[in-house]
């Protein structure tokens, strides 16, 4: 039975199964064992929140067509419960929807209820009302936060219980999961700690779900919990208790972005060398955290300084569009694993060393036999022999032979195509090419001049304590009484604060005096501000505007990291003449004005349109609203706003947040190296990164759902100052596809759902360059390579062929690879 065969009949096993009996999920220390089936696992996370509910059957079948058997997700508490026991489960936060969108494509599903989540979104998943709860202290034996943490963990279970989702009841959901990594910050809570991890487990096994529950970084934890493995490899991971299973629940397909960072990239090479190589040692069940990491919509990302982009390096990219050629590469290695899954868990083992760091593994049964060839240089290639046979094995590879002779796959030897992704302007029909804007002013009159606010005490605030997480931006406002002997009235005064949140606005008598905010890289977020000032006698006036960009959301106790301007706040004279503000009163007033009145809502906007003003349209303007009305792009390519020339704040599409912008933060230039990205040896997230020296972050999603027939709305609040006018909706499409790989590939060109329009380069030996920029070489075949495949893929949207001499004629050269960079056709609507 071919591959192909053996996938069709488990995912129609599998679909059977999950409508009809429950299934029995154990394990034994080789396999995870499903109505006396021994597989394993091959798993995707894909966070339901940071998609939209209109993506996921897409998102899933591509996981499927990928060769997925699971998708992972968490559930964040803060989305659901974002106030004390009103509930949320609407819209992209439906999680039965979510998974039952699962289960209709014929996956399993891994649950990972936490509830503590970390996965850089805000505050780790936990609401910060928990955080506000007199007596609470959070993960750790108290009784407060148990009660809170059980309260919420039953109502996930009851509603997963209620629609028989658990694989127990003929559901999907194979695998369940309580905490998180809290083995990598146990030990400073102590005694209490321990006492709080076996509690979880005794909660966890009390709501009898029928499936195994998991612990993830949490080594020999308290039965019946099975530890599993986090990071960007785990081969040399083992389970203390061994008839665990070998789980790895986190392999990090690349890394995730922050404000100031460089675009991260783990390549399809060293990830897939991960996979193979944790199988090969005995794995049983690998999750690829993200397959499509998406978007931090609103205020959901963490960190702090977490962008709005989680795309993560992933297989799918934030839009939903294969990683080429990182999608491809895997779906090939997850056949071949698939294959010979028999022989993984049931087959004999034994090892046998060939070289210097080369490896054979042999696994075998009585019917069969699968080997893995292992090259674990950093920078030498390996040729060996193996049972008579001649392998060539890259460096920093694995070779998977499936009867132990056929080379079926190498994680260095990429056949799966490169796409290169463009942005392309928006066609809708008669949309100008430029937007026209309105505009109004953020009114912070009331708090810059006036200093009126909400709540007065005598002492500085954290501003999770205040804000409640309400807003991202907490004015602190204090008067200063100035008699006219005071010896602050004859020279400069600085005014001097100390803050731990991540934005700082100050003013001084309604002036504003500047803004200053925490650098990429450092360890913390605090620093000091300071700016002269000149007091004058009697009633002086300081309002300081804090904004936070997420909060921390990892570490120990790092519920307790404090946020916004801390003490002292001073005014300073001179070394001996300092004057300690810090106990004043000072007036606290959360969120800022258009934000409460909701201008970014349409039909609220529609109400007041006479206050907003159409010219002139000011530019570089600080606390400014912008608003301007589109067409949606035609056709179906996923949307993006370019807001390159703007400052920071957040934007709305119709009413949607698009999250936090931030354009003018320039990526570091020191974070990128100038050698060439190298996939050999161990990798971690300064490894391969680019795009330094450009924005952060310039495109920012906009889901089709937010999008509607006929006229659009945007709304700007323009935190910095900028301009609005280069701001321009585009599509993210294809624009080439290439592949450079060796003789004897079955390979295919694809522009998915559009026509091959040309061969821009084809050549077959031994050319030279990298996709865009490919050159022959004087080995290369003489046969005219380029009039073979117009002739074949022109017009089509997908081409398949086998490389050969045959074919493409004889190269003068021992290695011959075929090179190819195609044209997808760009459609006029």
């Amino acid at each position: 039975m071919n591959i192909f065969n053996i996938l069709f009949s488990s995912l129609i096993f599998s679909f059977i199964l999950f409508h009809s009996n429950a299934l029995n999920v154990t394990h034994d220390s080789r396999s995870i064992i499903i109505d006396g089936n021994h597989r394993i696992i091959l798993s995707g996370s894909i966070h339901y929140p940071r998609s939209t509910a209109p993506m996921w059957p897409d998102l899933i079948r591509k996981a499927k067509e990928g060769g997925l058997d699971a998708v992972e997700t968490y559930v964040f508490w803060n989305a659901h419960e974002p106030a004390h026991r009103q509930y949320d489960f609407s819209g992209n936060l439906d999680l039965i929807r979510f998974l039952k969108t699962i289960q209709d494509q014929g996956l399993y599903a891994i649950l990972r209820i936490g509830p503590y989540t970390c996965a850089e979104w805000n505050y780790g998943g936990f609401p910060v009302w928990l955080h506000n709860i007199p007596g609470v202290s959070l993960r750790t034996k108290n009784d407060v936060f148990m009660n809170e943490m059980k309260n919420f963990t039953t109502l996930i279970v009851d509603m997963v219980k209620k629609e028989k989702l658990f694989a127990s009841q003929g559901g999907n959901i194979i695998l369940a999961q309580v905490e998180n990594e809290y083995g990598n910050v146990m030990e400073p809570y102590g005694d209490d700690g321990k006492s709080y991890i076996n509690w979880c487990a005794q909660m966890a096994d009390s709501l009898d779900i029928g499936v195994p529950w998991i612990m993830c970084q949490q080594a020999a934890p308290p039965k019946p919990m099975l530890e599993t493995c986090n990071g960007w490899y785990c081969d040399e991971y083992k389970p203390k208790d061994p008839n665990t299973p070998k789980m790895w629940t986190e392999n990090w397909t690349g890394w995730f972005k922050s404000w100031g960072g460089a675009d991260p990239l783990r390549t399809a090479e060293d990830l897939s060398y991960s996979v193979a190589r944790f199988f090969q040692k005995g794995g049983t069940l690998q999750n690829y955290y993200m397959y499509h990491g998406g978007t931090n919509f609103g205020r959901t990302s963490g960190g702090p300084y977490i962008t709005t982009t989680y795309d993560y390096n992933a297989p799918l990219d934030e839009y939903g569009n294969l990683n080429q050629p990182k999608w491809g590469h895997l779906k090939q290695l997850h056949d071949v694993l698939h294959s010979i899954e028999y022989t993984l868990t049931n087959g004999d083992v034994r090892n046998e060393k060939l070289s210097n760091l080369v490896m054979a593994t042999i696994y075998q049964t009585k019917e069969k036999s699968s080997c893995f060839l292992s090259n674990t240089n950093t920078k030498t290639d390996a040729n060996v022999n193996f049972g008579g046979i001649n392998y060539f094995v890259p460096a920093w590879s694995i070779s998977i032979l499936l009867d132990c002779r056929e080379e079926a796959y190498n994680t260095a030897k990429v056949s799966a195509q490169t796409s290169s992704m463009v942005k392309k302007l928006n066609k809708a029909e008669d949309e100008p090419r430029s937007l026209k804007w309105t505009w109004r002013p953020e009114l912070i009159e009331s708090t810059s001049i006036q200093g009126r606010g909400d709540v007065s005490v005598n002492k500085i605030v954290d501003q999770k304590d205040m804000a409640n997480d309400a807003s991202d931006y907490l004015w602190y406002m204090t008067s200063i009484d100035v008699a006219k002997d005071d010896p602050m009235l004859n020279g400069t005064v600085t005014l001097r604060v100390n803050d731990s949140g991540h934005v700082l606005h100050a003013f001084f008598n309604g002036e504003y005096i500047g803004s200053q905010w925490s650098k990429y890289g450092d360890s913390n977020v605090t620093y000091v501000f300071e700016r002269n000032i000149k007091l004058s006698p009697g009633k002086n006036l300081i309002s300081l505007l804090s904004v936070t960009l997420g909060f921390k959301n990892y570490g120990p106790m790092f519920d307790l990291v404090g946020a916004g301007i801390t003490s002292p706040i001073e005014l300073v004279l001179s070394k001996n003449v300092i004057k300690d503000l810090s106990s004043n009163k000072w007036t606290y007033k959360v969120g800022l004005n258009g934000i409460s009145n909701k201008f970014f809502n349409t039909n609220c906007a529609s109400k007041s349109s006479s206050k907003w003003v159409s010219d002139p349209i000011p530019v570089d303007r600080n606390f400014t609203w912008y608003k301007t009305t589109f067409k949606a792009p035609l056709g179906n390519k996923p949307v993006v706003a370019d807001l390159l020339g703007l400052g920071k704040g957040m934007a709305w599409v119709n009413g949607h947040s698009l999250g936090r912008y931030w354009p003018s933060y320039i990526a570091d230039k020191n974070l990128c190296k100038t050698e060439t990205c190298d996939y050999r040896g161990r990798y971690s997230d300064s490894k391969c990164v680019s795009k330094c020296g450009e924005p952060t972050q310039r495109w920012y999603h906009v889901p089709r759902s937010f999008l509607k027939d006929g006229e659009n709305t945007l709304v700007l609040f323009e935190e910095f100052g900028g301009n609005p006018s280069y701001v321009q909706f585009q599509t993210v499409e294809i624009g080439s596809i290439c592949i450079n790989t060796h003789e004897g590939k079955e390979v295919k060109l694809s522009c998915q759902d559009r026509p091959i329009s040309k061969i821009k380069f084809a050549s077959f030996g031994s050319p030279q360059g990298v996709c865009g920029s490919f050159d022959k070489s004087e080995y290369d075949s003489e046969v005219d390579v380029l009039s073979i495949l117009e002739k074949e893929c022109v017009g089509k949207e997908s081409c398949s062929f086998k490389i050969t001499e045959d074919k493409f004629g004889k190269p003068s050269c021992e290695i011959k690879k075929l090179a190819v960079e195609a044209v997808c056709k760009d459609f006029t609507f």
